[in-house]
């Protein structure tokens, strides 16, 4: 038997566009009369999903993401294409779309069970699930248009949540109510990922993708651009969210980089650099305009030595050397440490932690240098600085950006409970 859960072949869907309300009108009653543009919301798209796979569905807003989980879970029909499903979907879509506001929370957990194809007697056996994870007490005996928008919320999760799919489909809203029931919601959704359950998965929150996920698609104007790792996944959006293309080329450390027409900074000529210190990465991801150029980068011990290894109770500087190559105001400079999977530890900017940074001409050179403890828990992490600004729309502008620049090694002096050192002071007394 084929392990492949999801099967999409050829999938599109256009939606006509009116200009006027009368034309779609005119257009239903006269068989010659054509007054519409089309819109493609997905254009043409093939995806095999695998049982046990945990699905991130990356893409801008309008990209085609909602499009498409509507129509796998059958609320939207396809213009054109095949979707195989095999095995019972739960979706978090629109939570609540089920509910009749009129009946009682009681009476809406067996619409919804209805609804969603199971059998009375499947429905009893969940109730008290639902009921205990729901957590509403008098109020599930009271008509819903009653509810708050947060009981109303807490009940269609949990109702959505508790039915035992083969497939779990969530869009956006995994996070809901308040912090007590967030935690029982992530909590239920790590019970579905070591159940091996198939999960697709569509957020903005790209630490939520990289915690969650095992594979990341991505959707450009209806189109999927991209189909693999996690790591890549993001790497590649990063870049699609600040505008930029995707497909620029990655440099590394041994190739010229090209400032302006007439002047490239090379190893040859630039031997004098922190960098040569470190430990590089030769998968460096760079991007940006280049109206600056992080030209180097380092890290330092209390005495300005280079640190590649550091102790997670000392004092580190984080240098970067970032050259102008035309006027820039405001210039934001910034620092990240992320672990080996790619998911963010911990990290800060200029802007976080306001600090004007002023206006800088072509040809300036400026020294960004962050001092802090990094009390995170021992092991091998990497280092990513950059130089980016606001535009004048207000969108964050990468001007120059080296992910993964640098290797480094976290070790410690004590133990580490957790990810997080804690160096408290402890105070213990004896009573009778």
């Amino acid at each position: 038997m084929s392990d492949t859960v999801i099967k999409i072949s050829n999938l599109v869907k256009e939606y006509k566009m009116f200009s006027r309300k009368k034309d779609r009108l005119l257009e239903a009653i006269l068989p010659f009369y054509t007054k519409h543009t089309t819109f493609k919301a997905l254009d043409n798209l093939n995806l095999e999903i695998k049982k046990g796979e945990v699905l991130g569905i990356l893409g801008k807003n309008g990209a085609g993401k909602s499009t498409l989980l509507k129509m796998i879970t059958g609320v939207v029909s396809p213009t054109a294409g095949e979707i195989e499903v095999n095995g019972k979907i739960s979706s978090l879509l629109e939570l609540g779309a089920a509910f009749n506001p009129d009946l009682t929370g009681y009476e809406n957990i067996y619409q919804h069970g209805q609804v969603m194809g199971l059998s009375d007697e499947e429905i009893k056996a969940k109730e008290k699930e639902i009921i205990d994870f729901a957590d509403i007490g008098e109020h599930l005996s009271q008509p819903v248009k009653t509810y708050s928008s947060g009981m109303f919320a807490r009940l269609a999760f949990a109702c959505a949540i508790n039915v035992d799919p083969d497939i779990l489909i969530v869009d956006e809203v995994l996070s809901v109510g308040d912090m007590a029931f967030q935690l029982k919601c992530f909590k239920k959704f790590e019970q579905f990922k070591n159940n091996g359950k198939t999960i697709i998965f569509v957020t903005h929150n790209i630490n939520d993708v990289m915690t969650n996920c095992n594979r990341v698609i991505i959707l450009e104007n209806g189109r999927k651009t991209f189909d693999g790792t996690v790591k890549d996944g993001i790497d590649r959006y990063k870049k699609i969210i600040v505008g930029l293309n995707p497909d620029e080329n990655i440099k590394n450390e041994n190739e010229e980089i090209i400032i302006s027409n007439t002047e490239t900074i090379s190893n040859e000529n630039n031997l004098n650099t922190w960098k040569k210190d470190f430990n590089q990465n030769p998968n460096m991801i760079e991007y940006g305009n280049r109206e600056a150029e992080v030209i180097d980068y380092g890290v330092f011990d209390k005495d300005g030595n280079p640190a590649n290894i550091f102790d997670n109770g000392d004092y580190i500087t984080f240098k970067s050397k970032v050259k102008f190559n035309k006027q820039v105001k405001e210039p934001i400079f910034t620092v990240t440490l992320k672990d080996f999977s790619g998911k963010d530890v911990t990290g800060t900017n200029s802007n976080i932690e306001k600090i004007a940074t002023g206006t800088f001409e072509k040809g300036d050179i400026a020294i960004a240098e962050f001092t802090q403890k990094v009390p995170v828990a021992p092991g091998k992490y990497t280092l990513s600085f950059s130089c980016t600004k606001y535009n004048a729309r207000g969108s964050l502008e990468a001007l120059d950006r080296k992910y993964d620049a640098l290797l480094v090694e976290v070790i410690t002096t004590k133990s580490t409970v957790g990810l997080i050192r804690l160096d408290s002071k402890i105070n213990i007394k004896k009573i009778n």
